[in-house]
């Protein structure tokens, strides 16, 4: 969670890209979100650089001019402008430009998607790519690795993806190996899969169940879950027969568990007390 004056200059600079993407094309948008996810990976490297950025010390205008003379002629003017705004502003600690400059890549790069009316797919591949990394303990543990270089497993995830899911997908579960936000892989590809759902202005829904549902069942399950929050919810269907039967829902902080497994456990439990 960014300080007060983090998440001020953060704001601006939101604001600056909503308006940037409502005057662009889709490939633009997508490039400026993946130069800005560049400059974030620098950052993350030159500490010295992050700090000088972020120095409060120093006039916003005299660090935008460090930024345009480290950067300038290596990205393009849009996200040179759009990164501009955000040294420009105020940072409680440098690693909150960090976070800006990287979550500022991915709204780009799902602004792009949404322009090209391709957001519900980005959101759906990004969730079932995270579901076939979690079914595959060795890839998991492959693409988990915090020691092993994030490029030469982005190259795995581009031998895995390329040609079945889109460039956007791609790009954003790059970020994910990065570390999104200081999370872990699989933390990083949920977190995208609810902002990108969180862009649609949907909540989303986590269902695992032990057999899959027809479509009037998820349909039926969607809408009444729609009922009970209020908004629209993406629904996101998990199959686990280790469950028996029944579901588990998880929206938010929010979990319900009517699967058989967990009632058997409780049995199990409340007969070792007796």
């Amino acid at each position: 969670m960014m300080r007060a004056a983090s998440r001020e200059s953060y704001s601006v600079a939101v604001t600056r890209l909503e308006e940037y993407v409502r005057g662009a094309e889709p490939p633009a948008v997508a490039t400026t979100g993946a130069e800005l996810l560049a400059v974030a990976d620098l950052l993350r490297r030159e500490v010295r650089l992050r700090r000088a950025l972020s120095d409060p010390a120093r006039a916003g205008e005299d660090r935008a001019g460090l930024l345009t003379g480290v950067l300038s002629g290596k990205i393009g003017g849009d996200p040179l402008d759009l990164l501009g705004t955000l040294v420009a502003g105020r940072w409680s600690v440098p690693s909150e430009l960090l976070d800006a400059v990287e979550r500022l890549g991915v709204q780009a790069l799902l602004g792009s998607a949404d322009l090209a009316d391709e957001l519900g797919e980005v959101e759906d591949e990004l969730f079932r790519f995270g579901q076939v990394v979690a079914a595959d303990p060795q890839l998991s543990n492959t693409l988990s690795d915090p020691i092993a270089p994030v490029a030469q497993r982005a190259e795995l995830v581009g031998m895995l993806l390329t040609g079945k899911a889109r460039p956007v997908t791609v790009r954003l579960v790059e970020a994910a190996l990065a570390g999104f936000g200081g999370r872990s892989f699989s933390a990083g590809l949920t977190r995208l899969v609810e902002l990108a759902a969180e862009r649609r202005d949907r909540q989303v829904a986590y269902v695992t169940v032990a057999a899959p549902l027809t479509e009037d069942e998820e349909r039926r399950l969607g809408d009444q879950l729609s009922t009970i929050y209020g908004r629209a919810v993406a629904v996101k269907f998990t199959v686990d027969p280790t469950i028996l039967g029944g579901a588990s829902v998880r929206v938010g902080s929010d979990l319900y568990d009517g699967t058989i497994l967990r009632r058997l456990n409780e049995t199990r439990n409340a007969l070792a007390k007796r």
